[in-house]
């Protein structure tokens, strides 16, 4: 019989024996590649912890004890445990179980998290507040190789260092984040992971295991003793032990016996220990294990016996798109350079730097220290391309700002993963990016509507002398759109004519406006559709003859409607003293978390797919007779 399905919390796990808890981790195995393969997900890093996961739930009972998961896309056995296992077919599916902690979910989930290095800092301030209201309540921050390099979490490392009281870090290090770990610091941790001293070291630990006290001084003195075995045996310069941790490891992480009795040995020690694991992403699944980054966080998967594919659309995706117009830039102007923060595969840059590995550069899950490289490269005649999806972007807002846009710097910055993303849901729209960079002076806002526009609009970039910021959705691109049309500051273009509503549409929404007015042509009602292109400086010109014309004009774009494309609009009509009653705008509601899902179901919840769009303006035309519009127009 299953044991998984028997786990319906974690108390059910305290009864297994240890062969019995090593089969349960094979099960979870099974059933996160069964339902990633069938939905897609995060598949390799979930692999890899899953030893690591039953370990801490058997150790520490988490019902009223504090995990605190950094990122979050490795929670999938945690789900399992926690009682979601019935429910994880509906994993990343509209109305089902999403792919990051969700506190909607479980109380097993304690924050809704999606990005890097919070975990730490979060985890500090549950200490101090569970000390604070006098409970005893036992604290655990999970976190990758790849995120305890990020800023915030050496910044919560500082302060975890002045707790007096339990706090437990465990650093999972698979070599890896998202793509190969960057920097000095990764190459600190590789040192540690080749050290021929590692059997070494757990074979100490577990011959001072058996005499070691369960509570009480007697066990923080032993702990200290090994600390300083380890210390001397494996490096001489720990970088946490300065920070103020007991460090501890490595550890084997799928030693599922020793990482059990390791954790319980330092789960109730009352000062910061930090427990290094080293896991390997992939474990237990041959074809993620040889290609982790491949199937860290795949679409749909196709198997056909030892033949792994992941399931893709007939069309090219904007990622594509973007890294082929990269490297045709690339060919064409030798100062051209590029990087992300840790995005290699998903921004389409790995694409790029196998044609030009000494011009692509991967900082590592550290947003704010790219766009700061990347303004320096600028600063010394380089022309940098900073590849980050819209979700991280919004974390370097101060360095776009301080770092590239006060010193007047032509970065440009190209925003993958702009709007509604689909399946990572709430943590990973882009939704906010047009509203903070348009308050930022000089700096240039573009959305293409088709893969030649993409291509016109990043070789438009690199001809400013000022900053410039580039979205694009995750989707795929759409058939061309119109007639091929340079790009020429603050000026949109028109694709349809029509006398009974003007749609400015931005960016990735022309399709769905082009769509919409077909729709309502069937209906005897003809609208004018332009491809706004900026959103910083919008089309003046434009705005005026839509709005001096009398008939409704609409705003669409994936985007808050809050700060967002419309609001500009509205701006520069009041600007130029025109009437903004007729201007409706179309966009992401101000106060909704748009959940996990397709990206076409949640574009039709906004209504701003073609549906949407059509009957907004049906809406603001209101019932009118087809006589009565036949002779306004014939009038006109």
């Amino acid at each position: 019989m299953s044991l998984l399905k028997q786990i319906n919390s974690p108390a059910d796990m305290q009864r297994l024996s240890m062969d019995e808890l090593q089969r349960l981790a094979q099960e979870v195995r099974e059933r996160v590649i069964e339902v990633v393969v069938a939905n897609g997900g995060h598949l390799a890093s979930n692999l890899g912890v899953t030893e690591l996961t039953i370990a801490l739930h058997k150790v520490f009972d988490f019902s009223k004890d504090r995990l605190l998961w950094d990122v979050g896309h490795q929670c999938y056995v945690h789900k399992l445990l926690t009682g979601r296992n019935a429910d994880f077919d509906t994993l990343r599916q509209a109305g089902g179980v999403s792919g990051f902690p969700s506190r909607g979910e479980s109380p097993y989930d304690l924050f809704d998290v999606g990005h890097a290095g919070t975990a730490i800092a979060t985890a500090v301030g549950m200490a101090r507040g569970d000390q604070a209201l006098g409970r005893d309540n036992r604290v655990v921050a999970l976190v990758g190789d790849a995120s305890i390099v990020n800023g915030v979490a050496f910044e919560g490392l500082n302060q975890a260092g002045t707790l007096r009281r339990q706090f437990l870090v465990v650093l999972n290090d698979n070599s890896m984040g998202i793509a190969r770990t960057q920097g000095g610091f990764a190459s600190h941790l590789a040192r540690f992971r080749v050290s021929s001293l590692y059997e070494e070291v757990k074979d100490k630990v577990k011959r001072h295991l058996p005499n070691v006290p369960l509570v009480g001084k007697g066990m923080f003195d032993m702990l200290d003793h090994l600390k300083e075995g380890f210390k001397a045996t494996v490096s001489p310069h720990q970088i946490f032990e300065q920070m103020g941790f007991l460090y501890v490891g490595p550890v084997d992480g799928h030693d599922l016996p020793h990482l059990i009795e390791m954790i319980d040995v330092l789960s109730d020690v009352d000062h910061p220990v930090l427990l290094h694991v080293h896991t390997e992403k992939g474990r237990g699944c041959d074809w993620a294990t040889a290609d982790p980054c491949t199937f860290h966080s795949p679409g749909k998967l196709k198997v056909e016996g030892d033949i792994v594919t992941v399931i893709k659309a007939g069309r090219k995706s904007w990622t594509t798109a973007f890294a082929d117009a990269t490297m045709a830039l690339m060919n064409d102007n030798p100062v051209v350079h590029a990087l992300t923060a840790a995005m290699p595969d998903g921004t389409g840059l790995a694409k790029v730097a196998d044609a030009f590995p000494d011009r692509v550069w991967d900082c590592g899950i550290a947003e704010s220290c790219t766009v700061d490289i990347a303004a320096g490269m600028c600063r010394a005649g380089l022309r940098p391309i900073a590849a980050i999806y819209s979700t991280f972007l919004q974390r370097a807002f101060d360095q776009v700002f301080q770092e590239v846009v006060l010193q007047e710097l032509p970065v440009v910055f190209c925003i993958d993963r702009a709007g509604l993303v689909g399946g990572d849901g709430a943590v990973h729209h882009g939704y906010m990016d047009i509203a903070y960079l348009r308050t930022l002076q000089n700096i240039v806002l573009m959305a293409p509507a088709d893969e030649r526009d993409l291509n016109e609009a990043m070789r438009f970039a690199l001809t400013l002398n000022t900053p410039s910021a580039i979205r694009y959705p995750r989707d795929n691109t759409p058939e061309p759109i119109g007639v091929e049309t340079p790009f020429e500051l603050g000026r949109a273009r028109q694709l349809t004519d029509g006398p009974d509503a003007t749609v400015f549409a931005y960016g990735g929404t022309v399709p769905y406006a082009i769509e919409a007015a077909r729709i309502l042509a069937q209906e005897d009602i003809y609208i004018t559709v332009y491809d706004a292109r900026f959103a910083k400086p919008v089309d003046g010109d434009a705005i005026r003859m839509a709005i001096e014309c009398g008939a409704p004009l609409l705003t669409v774009e994936d985007h808050s409607i809050a700060g967002g494309f419309g609001s500009a609009v509205l701006e520069a009509a009041n600007s130029a003293g025109l009437p903004t009653d007729g201007v409706i705008r179309l966009g992401l509601a101000e106060n909704t978390f748009y959940k996990h899902g397709s990206r076409g179901g949640q574009l039709a919840e906004a209504g701003i797919d073609a549906a949407g769009i059509a009957q907004a303006t049906r809406r603001e035309l209101g019932p009118r007779e087809a006589s009565a519009r036949s002779a306004a127009k014939l009038a006109r």
